[in-house]
């Protein structure tokens, strides 16, 4: 059963791909959608080639405190409980990947994912899981709490897309020439609010699979924890973003919910109800001031990559060394949070955390994006005419909404 559990809950995983197909494609223009969508499974393809042939070994292969180094090439037909364990691991490691890719959007090379999708997938998520999720991980051995990935997963890769987007830079006019924002509006909010939704569903295969079994059916709490913190960050940024423009924004609500999801993952094991909750509340506030703070910083993230995965994974992190309980403390790993008299321990090793993952994910994301450069040219961004032209057409020869482009192309030749 423990065995099923895991499996149902990789497949959750694996489903989120789809969610973050809706949601890219949703929140950017319409002549980028089937860029988006074939892009995202063809690197989930890569990174499952590369996390077989050293991205599980460099996290779980016998070796030091900074990297594994045994178990390359995994596959042993006799073994089928390590295929299950290496299956939902390969999940997790396509996600940061795919949250990577945000700050490419709209303007990356294909040539460029394919490429990085390689090395990010090999010397990137790999060590900061080591560190944190092997037995012999260094931070691991200091206590760190990160129960299902705010910081390996969404920490992680947010850096990654911070180092891709200031490599770029923004899209074209995104900023005019006085600095002025201009909203380059998402083409479909029923697909990122559909996007949204299957993330959510998916999150209790990310959360609750990280249970590892069904054993006193401790997964259901996880479950509720995930869930609470879920629902008050959607109502804290769908208030706060009304209290602030006198509209509920549609697309800063459903960050509101991601961000309370993000927040939640690294303590869904440590934390009660209630400061799920208060956790989810302030994800869905600090993402809301964190997308205006990217914007005013003319720093240009089309899916809000940085703000819901980077933004509310640092917050999800530190709040185990605030709200973690003694009880699910000695359960979990680690020591109780400061609220519960565990002093500024448990939170120091958190910051720590954030600070040497995060650090370690962008400059080495940084350096790899460079060499990347470096192999494609000079250039990881299409051309000014190509990005005007779509990358469904400069990178793939055909749009996503083929019908829909002919019929505004026949109206236009014809006058009406």
């Amino acid at each position: 059963m423990d065995n099923l559990w895991l499996t149902i809950s990789a497949i959750l995983v694996l489903l989120m791909q789809g969610g973050f197909i809706l949601l890219e494609a949703g929140s950017t223009r319409m002549k980028n959608a089937g860029h988006i969508a074939g892009k995202t499974i063809f690197t989930v393809g890569i990174a499952s080639l590369v996390f077989w042939a050293v991205g599980y070994g460099f996290i779980y292969g016998d070796g030091n405190p900074f990297i594994g180094m045994a178990d390359f090439f995994f596959g042993n037909y006799a073994d089928g409980v390590g295929s299950v364990d290496f299956f939902f691991q390969l999940t997790f490691a396509a996600i940061a990947l795919t949250i990577a890719f945000g700050g490419f959007a709209e303007r990356g090379k294909l040539a460029a994912y394919a490429i990085f999708a390689v090395l990010f997938s090999a010397f990137v998520y790999p060590l900061v899981a080591h560190w944190i999720w092997s037995d012999q991980g260094w931070l691991a051995n200091l206590g760190k709490q990160d129960f299902a990935g705010s910081t390996v997963v969404h920490l992680t890769g947010a850096m990654a897309a911070l180092a891709a987007t200031l490599i770029l830079k923004p899209r074209l006019g995104k900023y005019d020439k006085n600095g002025k924002v201009n909203d380059l509006f998402g083409h479909n909010q029923v697909y990122t609010a559909l996007g949204v939704l299957i993330l959510w569903v998916g999150w209790f295969g990310f959360n609750a699979g990280s249970t590892g079994g069904v054993a006193d059916a401790f997964f259901g709490y996880v479950a509720l924890n995930t869930q609470l913190a879920a629902g008050a960050g959607t109502i804290a940024a769908l208030f706060l973003v009304w209290a602030l423009n006198g509209k509920a924004d549609v697309p800063t609500t459903l960050n509101g919910t991601l961000a309370g999801l993000v927040a939640i993952t690294a303590s869904c094991a440590f934390v009660a109800p209630w400061a799920a909750v208060l956790i989810g509340v302030i994800g869905g506030l600090i993402v809301v001031v964190s997308m205006n703070m990217f914007d005013k910083l003319k720093i240009d993230d089309p899916i809000f990559a940085l703000s819901v995965h980077g933004v509310a994974g640092v917050w999800g992190t530190l709040s185990n060394g605030l709200f973690a309980t003694p009880e699910l403390a000695e359960m979990n790993g680690g020591l109780p949070g400061l609220f519960y008299g565990g002093g500024f321990e448990q939170l120091g090793v958190q910051l720590l955390s954030v600070v040497v993952c995060g650090v370690f994910a962008f400059v080495a994301s940084y350096v790899l994006l460079l060499i990347t450069k470096g192999l494609l040219g000079g250039n990881l961004r299409v051309t000014e005419e190509e990005e005007i032209l779509g990358l469904d057409m400069s990178e793939h020869g055909s749009y996503g909404y083929p019908e829909t482009v002919k019929s505004e192309k026949t109206s236009t030749q014809t006058g009406s």
